[in-house]
């Protein structure tokens, strides 16, 4: 990696040294990481972090860390220009809401496929049901009073986890 920034050195300076309007030398620590055919990427590293706090970084850095924190710096630097308050935290904070969000109505979904089980399995188990006594026709509070058939293991555990579920979200 370090071989192709000296060839380049020679034809052009790399994009940091042409920013800061230096001659680019056989050794720049920018080189390898900041190419002449991609200026924006240090413009804006050296917007949001300044050329010398970068060099001072890379140069602490063993040489196989230095791409991955040249990466780190390039995504947190684009991130803060396009939100100077939060940066990529802002970024972070959307995702983990839509993550809330979504988690929120797969177990409202969950909730609504257990409700629909236990109807059928209400259903059938009342030999078919009548019209007058389904559980659509049933109002909610004499639902409360009806007895409720015996339910398989199964079925009396996934009502259990759904209860468990339903808590969680509520304490949010």
């Amino acid at each position: 990696m370090k071989e192709s920034g000296r060839k380049q050195s020679a034809a052009s300076p790399c994009a940091a040294c042409k920013l800061l309007r230096r001659r680019c030398a056989q050794d720049c620590v920018f080189s390898p990481y900041f190419p002449a055919d991609e200026p924006q990427k240090f413009a804006s590293v050296h917007k949001v972090f300044g050329a010398s706090n970068v060099n001072k970084m890379l140069q602490e850095l063993p040489e196989h860390q230095r791409g991955d924190a040249v990466s780190s710096m390039v995504y947190e630097a684009n991130a803060r220009v396009r939100d100077p308050v939060y940066g990529c935290v802002g970024a972070i904070s959307s995702l983990q809401q839509q993550i809330d969000h979504l988690q929120t109505q797969l177990a409202i979904a969950q909730a609504e496929v257990v409700h629909m089980r236990m109807r059928q399995f209400s259903s059938m188990s009342s030999g078919g049901g009548t019209a007058e006594n389904s559980p659509e026709n049933v109002s909610p509070s004499s639902r409360h009073t009806q007895t409720q058939p015996t339910m398989s293991l199964f079925t009396m555990d996934m009502v259990v986890d759904h209860a468990n579920m339903g808590e969680s979200l509520w304490s949010c």
